[in-house]
């Protein structure tokens, strides 16, 4: 009964986390601003960690959670290296401009 349970549990999860995967890409391609883009793939590597787990738990091999691990990682990394281009990029955006020098006689 519990094996039964656990195997629809596992199904309901796998078809919820692959619909979630489908509309991350489709944020991913759509998204009209980098940022959109930089959040959707902050999703889409949390989303691949549940994938790796749920097969993990399928599978019974437990390599694959330190796979998820590693990926978790690397996800954050790229995250944060996005965010800081970003933040450079904006710096630069908002960079103040130079002061106009006025015409005429100095007194």
């Amino acid at each position: 009964m519990t094996e039964k349970i656990l195997q629809a549990a596992l199904s309901l999860s796998f078809i919820l986390v692959g619909l979630s995967l489908l509309m991350i890409v489709w944020r991913f391609l759509r998204g009209p601003t980098l940022a959109d883009r930089v959040v959707a793939l902050d999703t889409l590597t949390a989303a691949a960690m549940g994938l790796i787990a749920l097969v993990a738990i399928r599978s019974g091999f437990s390599l694959f959670v330190d796979i998820a691990v590693v990926l978790g990682l690397v996800g954050f990394l790229a995250t944060v290296a996005f965010a800081r281009f970003l933040l450079m990029r904006g710096a630069e955006d908002e960079r103040p401009a130079q002061p106009q020098r006025r015409k005429g006689r100095r007194r």
